[in-house]
């Protein structure tokens, strides 16, 4: 009996509802029609020149994605060693290490992809925000981006407690602990992440599920609307300080395939290299297992939240875990509907800093970030002890309310003497912006190498 037939016109109208081009004969050409096809559903068909500038975006949007890349693809293959228990976790990481070919680089690929992801995502967003391409249409981007900026630390830090050694047990007993600070929800909140009272198997079991499944997953999703919408929205082009705004239908555009796609690659097999060659010279950190009766000194978070372990230092936790990090997100999310008048400033999209003034605001800014911090730790680890000389106040109010309100008014009143100097609005946010990124800069950095024992202050050496 004879095998039955495609039908071959009904074999092609498959073939084509598939493939909106005919497929060349060849399978060289059937392959390259199919990326073709994939890189012009990421990109558009042409771009402008002027956005293949290296130096305008650092190429950090396609670093993220291979980070992420490589962390998906590392992480799958850590599953098949990794046991999420507290009996068998730290023995698997110590099994990779020493028993499993290149397990040793596969861990370490994935711990500083983690890491690098982490650092290219909080760049990207300056870079963003230092060209204003923020502006319209791209003010939703501006928050998508934002959601992921927060799910990378989040991931990095339910992935911190997994190889469940010193490091780990006592940074995330730390992180979780601030939770619990928060009013009302914080104590329950507290209880559900940990699966009971304190760092323990339920507790690597759930960071373990959020890790693998829940925080890559909502990345994903969003990673792939970010890029849709950075294609809808158009390119942010640069531009030169006191040039005009470019007329998008009159710039000179290259063809996607093969200007773009090249300097892709090229760009992202040399980040790979450079990583592999970290990789492959530097361990990821591994201490002694981990011991619930023996907490190191100093403790200390992650780095990437050195600077609020920082703030509780010189803060009432409510202000630390609830009243700052609220401020700090209503403000980044009214900041691209609320950057620019568009009546009465110019359009600055594209232009570094937006300006020579705010050139010059931006250095300035940064230098009072770091000065100002600095001198403020000093003067509240050394002098001033608001508790003390107000101890007839409530501690929320004297070490709360009283220094948050303070550095608020004088924020407000910043932001008001900048403009009576002459600055638009979007120079006095960058200034603001840059002011209160260097010091949340210094604030980590004073955290990760000026804290010693039992969290005393000293220097670095």
């Amino acid at each position: 009996m004879s095998q039955p037939t495609l039908n071959p016109n009904l074999r092609e109208r498959v073939r084509r509802s598939i493939q909106r081009d005919p497929f060349p004969d060849d399978s060289r050409g059937r392959a390259r029609q199919v990326l073709n096809d994939l890189i012009l559903h990421l990109h558009a068909t042409k771009v402008p020149v002027r956005a293949l500038k290296i130096s305008y975006s650092f190429g950090l949007g396609l670093l993220a994605i291979l980070f992420f890349l490589v962390l998906i693809v590392t992480g799958v293959l850590l599953l098949f060693v990794y046991t999420p228990t507290p009996e068998d976790a730290y023995a698997s990481i110590r099994i990779l290490e020493t028993e499993i070919w290149m397990g040793q680089l596969v861990r370490n690929l994935h711990h500083w992809s983690g890491n690098a992801l982490l650092i290219v995502a909080a760049l990207h967003m300056l870079r963003v925000f230092y060209t204003a391409a923020f502006h319209p249409p791209r003010e939703f981007n501006w928050l998508l981006g934002l959601g992921l900026l927060v799910l990378v630390a989040l991931s990095n830090f339910t992935g911190y407690l997994l190889p469940w050694d010193q490091l780990a047990f006592w940074a995330t007993t730390i992180v979780t602990g601030m939770i619990g600070y928060i009013p009302a929800i914080g104590e329950g909140l507290k209880q559900w992440l940990l699966g009971g009272p304190e760092v323990g198997g339920a507790t690597l079991r759930t960071f373990f599920a959020f890790h693998i499944v829940v925080f890559p997953l909502f990345m994903a999703i969003i990673v792939s609307y970010h890029i849709w919408r950075v294609r809808k929205d158009s390119f942010s082009l640069p531009r030169d300080l006191d040039e005009p705004p470019v007329d998008r239908r009159q710039i000179e555009r290259v063809t996607t395939i093969p200007h773009l796609v090249n300097l892709e690659l090229g760009f992202g097999l040399l980040t790979l290299a450079l990583l592999i060659a970290w990789a492959t010279w530097v361990n990821a950190p591994l201490e002694p297992a981990a011991n619930p009766s023996h907490p190191p000194n100093p403790a200390k978070a992650a780095w990437y939240f050195m600077g609020f372990q920082e703030l509780l230092l010189h803060f009432h936790p409510l202000i630390v875990t609830l009243v700052i990090p609220g401020f700090t997100a209503a403000a980044l999310i009214a900041l691209p509907y609320m950057d620019r008048n568009p009546a009465t400033e110019p359009d600055v999209e594209g232009i570094w800093f937006r300006s020579r003034h705010g050139r010059r605001l931006t250095a300035i800014n940064t230098v009072l970030g770091i000065v100002i911090t600095t001198a403020w730790v000093i003067l509240d680890e050394k002098w001033l002890d608001l508790p003390e000389l107000l101890d007839f106040l409530p501690v929320l109010i004297s070490d709360g309310v009283i220094p948050f309100g303070a550095i608020l008014l004088f924020l407000i009143g910043y932001h008001w003497l900048l403009g009576r100097r002459g600055a638009t609005i979007s120079e006095r946010n960058l200034a603001l912006f840059t002011l209160l990124c260097a010091a949340f800069l210094t604030l980590t950095a004073i955290g990760i190498f000026c804290r010693g024992e039992n969290m005393a202050l000293g220097w670095p050496w």
